[in-house]
């Protein structure tokens, strides 16, 4: 039997958890923060910061990245998507795959920093699936985590 390192374990169950919140919390109130921030206007990213949230933080990789027939992360094909390699024992509507985020292929800056502080918006305007994330970021710590994955292109 294979297992699954533990980081990639705590994820899911964050994901899980952060959305098992919101469902008991439809109507949360406005975050005035987020609300003065998108008044404030366009942020510029800070690739280095955004590196530190991507990869000590976040930890992306554990989800947007293949693994080998040990489940061990393929190192040097880590954000280019791959298959989940974990599902929760109960019926739901879990992604199967983790696209790519090496790059935010199809993504605007902007559209990159929705998905970041709206929780997890996708492109086209539709909650993406679990276990997705449902992302509040800061507007600067979303343009930062933008920055770096689009320096990776």
């Amino acid at each position: 039997m294979k297992l699954l390192p533990l980081s990639a374990i705590c994820v899911v169950l964050l994901a899980v958890a952060v959305d098992l919140a919101a469902q008991q919390h439809p109507s949360n109130p406005p975050n005035p923060t987020h609300a003065s921030q998108a008044a404030e206007g366009k942020v510029t990213g800070n690739v280095e910061h955004g590196r530190y949230l991507v990869e000590r933080v976040v930890m992306c990789f554990e989800c947007h990245s293949p693994r080998d027939e040990d489940g061990n992360i393929i190192q040097e094909r880590r954000f280019e998507g791959g298959p989940i390699p974990f599902r929760p024992p109960w019926p739901n509507d879990w992604a199967i795959r983790a696209p790519r985020n090496k790059g935010l292929p199809g993504y605007s800056e902007e559209q990159g920093i929705r998905l970041l502080t709206e929780g997890a918006i996708g492109r086209d305007g539709n909650q993406l699936r679990l276990p997705m994330p449902r992302f509040r970021m800061t507007r600067q710590d979303a343009a930062d985590v933008v920055a770096y994955f689009k320096s990776m292109e």
